[in-house]
């Protein structure tokens, strides 16, 4: 699998969303995505309980731990590279957590407008 450039949403130098837990669809602790990334998992987020109920309500359940993956489950106040999709789906229910804009892949702009985006910035930009 080929990487995309990390490059931001602001046009500079991707930057780290997590290690602990753990994060990203290369799980290199960035938003890194690349073509196969079907899902673009670009959004860094700091997850809330609000969103990760909402998350488990419309069927992607992060909360609950599976061990078989090796996926303790995340909780509020984790960072995670979320699909952007879902985080504009968030977003329209009211419920879209925060982000760092440092780093979300500059990929989620096809999906999330940096307007909605900023909204949420936990960060400058």
């Amino acid at each position: 699998m080929q990487k995309d450039t990390s490059v931001n949403v602001l046009g500079e130098a991707l930057t780290q969303c997590s290690i602990d837990p753990v994060t990203g669809f290369f799980r290199d602790g960035a938003c890194n995505t690349c073509a196969e990334d079907r899902g673009s998992h670009t959004v860094c987020a700091v997850l809330t309980a609000e969103f990760l109920a909402y998350s488990k309500y419309v069927g992607n359940d992060l909360s609950s731990p599976r061990p078989e993956f090796g996926f303790a489950g995340l909780k509020p106040g984790d960072q995670w590279c979320l699909c952007a999709s879902r985080f504009l789906q968030a977003h329209d229910e009211g419920c879209a957590p925060k982000v760092s804009l440092a780093a979300t892949h500059q990929r989620a702009l096809e999906i999330v407008p940096l307007e909605v985006l900023r909204q949420y910035a936990m960060d400058a930009g």
